[in-house]
């Protein structure tokens, strides 16, 4: 990259406008960890030009890194130079008038036949590197296919001359014969796998720039279009078949996981196509020839690819180049990932390994950049846990039993081994949730309860500890059996071979914080899943179509490390209902690989306080040294008068808040809530927005108001919306608040949706759940007490003001912006919790022990803004 320095900014820094202070802090401070391979938590409060300051900050260092390459690069080539011409001078006889120093003159007391030797094996080794080059690049041509395809070119050629010339179209369900790792035969080297990384082409350094959803990464990208690096810095966008598919065949499938099946099945049969004498055409193909996807082809490949390269695009643009190229964005852009200085790409991709290697994502001396990362431990956890119903097991079981008998005469010895080896283990997971295998799952019983389980007692307990799982795990990988079962089922459904169900369970309501975030930014929100609501839907998906990838998950999970997780059996009275849930304890196991291979790593958001989490659980436990560790945190843009933060120990009755378990449900409390929200209307222009700890306690709150008439004296001082339990009805309660807002207030659409927020009491998650018990249980046994104080019990208060800081952390959205926050119970103001909150609120905030100085202080606030504005 040659970017010029623009007039604005910093020197060091290219800019698109004059930056803040912050924001210089932040650059700064950014460009030393990556220049020192520091492991960075960022912290920049939404509103403040956080991704601008993380793309112009990290590009100013690549820019740098790779200049120095450069000079290093030039300065060993001119030495080497010099060295050359020095020795030809020596050969030739050459004399000097000049007395040889001590160095020189010990070279040339050297004999003859020794610096030739030297100098003989240095041209040798030269002469290896430029052929080892050159066979590089010759072999770059045949890339692409030959990394994708080097599995079905294995089978292809072990197949026997008889299974050729079979014509009943069933020979791509047939898995093909198997080698396990104990065995050593001669591979072909074309499709050896420990060629794979000779045949790939070399990385540039690059940052892995990654975040939550596709939203938060498109909006990424348009930043850096803005940026003074759009014209310099190669990008490419990573997602997924589904978003980038552009086959219509292949986009109107039902799931996910069909997608990417018929993805798969299609690139195999062109391959196929390919491969075979076109006069064998006719013999092998009497029924209807195979569907190969038009947009899969090298050539065009290879020129999207060149497109990408040349200009920053965003996902929809990559599809829309994708169409005018008929090449395949999805490939295309994976393609385009070596040459990429900027790679951008959910970080669900990067956290988990074989994701990440399927991608072809090298994290070697590369730099990653984690953004909206204050769920990130919580993410790797939800991405490497994994659940099977009583359902899921009992239909795998079924459907692996009709394949092994349909196929038992055309499966190699080796395979119908495993094959058994994995019905044996389905039995015993059967067995563990009270059941018999080959009987209606919707119909047996089984003693209901819940036993949690490390992973060797659960291998005990369904007597599957004598099968080595690590061997299992390597012959679902290599031989694809759980495809090729998904592509059996879908073939003779309806003929005997039973599909797997799963009851329909509504999907898990949206977080507060978006519901929030969503007000804020003034738009017609589009309900965007969590993390845990995208794995949990993608998985109910995936079960749809083949039970045996979520058994594949399950067994895989199991492979863990005994401490590092545990095995949650639920019996629900019926099997079908029951389940077994593998739980991870350790996420930094599977984050250690990240922080390993990379040159630096920052996590970054907008909120990330409680810091001691991500240091604790993801950092120190991974192997991070102390000294590695950088932190940085800024305050906000926004003046300080802009923001009243309140913490509210009583109401206006003098009622005491502190909303525990025990006391929270009293009508008194609920009473006092109401008479703050009355008080709280009188004065606050624009929208207030109301948090609770849960669903249950919202509900609750509201029907007591209804009875008492708290609820009637409310709607007539501003409408009430409630947030709806149901993702799909989010937006259009969204849409009609703004509307409200805007038909009432005429002011500012953005600002006027949020101008006060109020947290009632403090969300603590429920500590009676056995997956949160063990946790604590883990933690307090693998982390060192700190003053006496227990770990587990430091993460139920962590979690608690992780949500708080979420939910009142985006009430201000740019510098002009202005709001107040209640924090409804006197437990904010002990110390240790006042210090969780975010720097800038903290700084700001007042401790208030009574209602009518709080509300004066409310009145007073709204009446100086509305005077600033030019109001009455």
């Amino acid at each position: 990259m040659n970017t010029p320095v623009m007039e604005h900014g910093a020197a060091r820094f290219p800019f698109p406008y004059q930056p803040y202070s912050i924001q210089e802090q932040f650059m700064e401070a950014l460009y030393c960890a990556l220049d020192e391979g520091k492991v960075g938590i960022f912290e920049s409060p939404t509103g403040t030009g956080k991704s601008l300051s993380l793309i112009c900050g990290s590009l100013a260092w690549l820019r740098d890194h790779e200049e120095r390459k450069r000079r290093e690069a030039a300065r060993l080539l001119e030495e080497a130079g010099a060295d050359s011409q020095h020795d030809t001078s020596q050969g030739s006889g050459s004399s000097s008038s000049v007395a040889p120093s001590s160095s020189s003159s010990s070279a040339a007391a050297e004999p003859d036949w020794i610096t030739d030797f030297v100098q003989k094996r240095a041209e040798r080794d030269l002469v290896s590197k430029l052929k080892e080059e050159e066979m590089k690049r010759k072999r770059r041509e045949e890339r692409l296919e030959l990394i994708r395809h080097n599995a079905q070119l294995k089978y292809a050629l072990k197949r026997k001359s008889s299974e050729d010339e079979e014509a009943d179209g069933e020979e791509e369900l047939i898995v093909a014969e198997y080698e396990s790792d104990d065995e050593a035969k001669p591979k072909n080297r074309f499709c050896d796998e420990d060629d794979d990384d000779d045949l790939e082409e070399d990385h540039v350094t690059k940052i892995y720039y990654c975040s939550r959803t596709h939203s938060q990464l498109a909006q990424f990208v348009h930043e850096v279009q803005k940026s003074p690096f759009a014209g310099d810095v190669s990008l490419v966008t990573l997602g997924s078949r589904q978003n980038l598919c552009i086959n219509e065949d292949v986009r109107r499938l039902s799931s996910v996981q069909l997608i990417n099946d018929r993805c798969l099945e299609m690139q195999k049969n062109k391959h196929e196509k390919r491969e075979k004498p076109v006069e064998e055409e006719p013999k092998r193909r009497r029924g209807v020839a195979k569907a190969v996807c038009p947009f899969y082809r090298q050539e065009a490949l290879q020129s999207l690819r060149d497109e990408v390269l040349v200009k920053v695009r965003d996902i929809e643009q990559l599809v829309a180049l994708g169409k005018e190229k008929k090449a395949c964005p999805y490939y295309g852009g994976r393609l385009a990932i070596p040459a990429a200085q900027l790679v951008v790409l959910p970080y669900q991709t990067l956290l988990h390994e074989a994701t990440r290697r399927a991608s072809g994502i090298k994290l070697k001396d590369q730099v990653v950049i984690i953004d909206e990362a204050h769920n990130l431990s919580d993410t790797i956890t939800c991405i490497h846990s994994s659940e099977l119903t009583g359902t899921q097991v009992c239909c795998a079981h079924s459907q692996l039993s009709q394949y092994q008998e349909r196929y038992r005469n055309r499966l190699k010895a080796k395979n119908l081994m495993y094959i058994k080896q994995i019905l044996f283990v389905l039995d015993g997971l059967v067995r563990v949730l009270g059941g018999k295998v080959g009987q209606n799952p919707h119909t047996q019983t089984c003693q209901p309860g819940t036993e949690l389980l490390t992973i060797n007692d659960f291998l005990f307990r369904a007597q599957i500890d004598n099968i080595n799982l690590f061997k299992v795990q390597r012959y679902f990988e290599k031989s694809l059996i759980s495809r090729k079962l998904c592509g059996f089922v879908e073939r003779y459904q309806g003929a005997g071979v039973k599909v797997s169900s799963s009851n329909k369970e509504n999907r898990r309501t949206e977080g507060l914080a978006h519901f929030l975030q969503a007000l804020q930014s003034g738009q017609q929100a589009q309900p965007v899943p969590t993390p845990d609501q995208t794995v949990a839907e993608e998985g109910r998906q995936t079960s749809m179509s083949s039970p045996m990838m979520q058994v594949e998950g399950f067994l895989f999970a199991l492979t863990n490390a005994n401490k590092d997780g545990r095995v949650v059996v639920q019996r629900q009275g019926v099997l079908a209902q029951s389940s077994v849930k593998f739980l991870l304890l350790n996420a930094a196991v599977h984050f250690a690989p990240v922080l390993r291979d990379c040159r630096a790593v920052i996590i970054a958001g907008g909120t990330m306080q409680p810091v001691s989490d991500f240091k604790d659980q993801l950092l120190l436990s991974a192997g991070v040294s102390v000294d590695r560790i950088a932190e940085f945190a800024c305050g906000h843009v926004i003046p300080p008068e802009n923001i009243l933060p309140i913490v509210l120990c009583s109401g206006p009755s003098g009622q005491e808040l502190e909303f525990t378990f025990q006391n929270r449900d009293t009508p008194q409390m609920m009473d006092e809530v109401g008479r703050i929200l009355s008080n709280l209307c009188n004065v606050v222009p624009g929208g207030v927005v109301c948090f609770f700890p849960s669903y249950e306690y919202e509900r609750r709150i509201l029907a007591h108001w209804e009875a008492s008439g708290a609820l009637g004296r409310l709607s007539a001082k501003k409408k009430i919306f409630q947030e709806p339990r149901k993702a799909s009805q989010v937006e259009q309660v969204l849409t009609e608040y703004s509307k409200c807002i805007q038909m009432s207030e005429g002011i500012n659409f953005s600002d006027e949706l949020g101008r006060c927020v109020v947290m009632v009491g403090m969300p603590y998650p429920n500590i009676k759940s056995p997956e949160l018990q063990e946790k604590m249980a883990y933690l307090d046994k693998t982390m060192a007490h700190v003053g006496g104080r227990s770990p587990g019990k430091a993460l139920i208060e962590n979690l608690c003001m992780k949500a708080v800081n979420q939910s009142i952390g985006r009430a201000i959205r740019h510098r002009g912006d202005y709001a107040c926050i209640l924090l409804l119970d006197r437990r904010y103001s002990r110390p240790a919790t006042l210090q969780k909150l975010p720097g800038w609120i903290r700084t700001s905030a007042r401790v208030q022990p009574g209602f009518g100085p709080a509300f004066g202080s409310v009145r007073k606030f709204f009446l100086e803004k509305r005077q600033q504005q030019g109001g009455p």
